[in-house]
């Protein structure tokens, strides 16, 4: 049984640590939004039937409901502004800015009505991991970065932050499936309905020629699909049930190492000190929190809780 933990728990850090580099190539024909519209709405597809199929309920009206705003949240807010911001933002950077979103959620619980609020240790982990992220999108005068990051690309991460800990938090009293593969088929769905029309509103379709997606772009779209999201979701769904979860968790914090190594293997993009630096900072505060805060749950199991995006 050890060995076969091992072997999912590699396989979850090598599929979400790898979608920031597959959105990357996704996107490079497809325009973000619809992208992962077209990505959601087929993973979602597969895990509803599949869930059906094995006997579980269909979402209840006040479900879908529920549903609709966490995967709004968390898949157009979330995922659709990552895809969006990597047009301008290295893979690798992207993944470590998302990565600090364990820290938006402490803020978040703390500011909620009846939320747990962090103790001095949270609060000092809190201000070294900003320091961390600062460090890796702060003016290149003070980082001391040859190469400046685009600016709304930042914003647009950082706003995928609060928008992910805001869905987080929402779906800890939902009313959601009892399947936690429904309800995340579910979000998917619903998802996917608010990035078509953001995509359509927007215009990114305007004068977008389907007849010029490259080969390597629909490679992406369906690593994503079927491996990303599915592949990613059912291992994840099985070291909930078989691992520990403080084991479990650890993918938190080695996605954004492998996407920061995959975007320079396969991506060519620059790895700075100063990345190596807020990684170390960012990560070792995002541990050191989760070490320290109260036993409280950030995340529950019917959450669409990957942070690949």
């Amino acid at each position: 049984m050890k060995s076969k933990i091992w072997l999912a728990l590699l396989a979850l850090y090598i599929v979400w640590g790898s979608t920031y580099l597959g959105i990357k190539v996704s996107i490079e024909t497809i325009p973000p939004f619809f992208h992962a519209a077209v990505r959601f709405l087929i993973s979602g597809l597969i895990l509803v039937i599949w869930q059906r199929s094995a006997g579980h309920s269909m979402p209840t009206r006040n479900q879908w409901i529920s549903t609709g705003i966490i995967g709004t949240l968390l898949l157009l807010g979330g995922n659709g502004l990552v895809a969006w911001a990597e047009q301008f933002i290295p893979s690798g950077v992207a993944a470590l800015i998302i990565g600090s979103m364990p820290m938006f959620l402490v803020v978040g619980e703390a500011i909620r009505p009846n939320g747990v609020k962090p103790n001095w240790q949270g609060v000092v982990g809190l201000l070294v991991g900003f320091i961390g992220i600062f460090i890796l999108v702060g003016p290149s005068e003070i980082s001391g970065s040859t190469e400046k990051l685009n600016t709304f690309g930042v914003i647009a991460l950082l706003a995928a932050c609060l928008f992910w800990a805001t869905g987080s938090l929402y779906s800890k009293s939902a009313d959601l499936p009892k399947s936690s593969l429904m309800s995340t088929g579910a979000q998917m769905l619903m998802g996917s309905v608010s990035l078509i029309i953001v995509s359509l509103v927007s215009g990114e379709l305007n004068g977008w020629d389907i007849s010029a997606v490259s080969a390597r772009s629909l490679y992406g779209l369906s690593y994503l699909i079927f491996v990303g999201s599915l592949v990613g979701f059912v291992s994840y769904g099985w070291l909930l049930q078989n691992a520990p979860i403080s084991l479990v968790s650890t993918y938190a914090y080695v996605n954004p190492i492998v996407a920061v190594l995959l975007g320079v293997w396969f991506a060519n993009e620059v790895l700075e000190p100063r990345i190596w630096l807020a990684t170390a900072i960012i990560i070792g505060s995002v541990i050191f929190i989760n070490s320290t805060r109260p036993k409280v749950r950030y995340e529950t199991k019917e959450a669409v809780v990957e942070n690949t995006h």
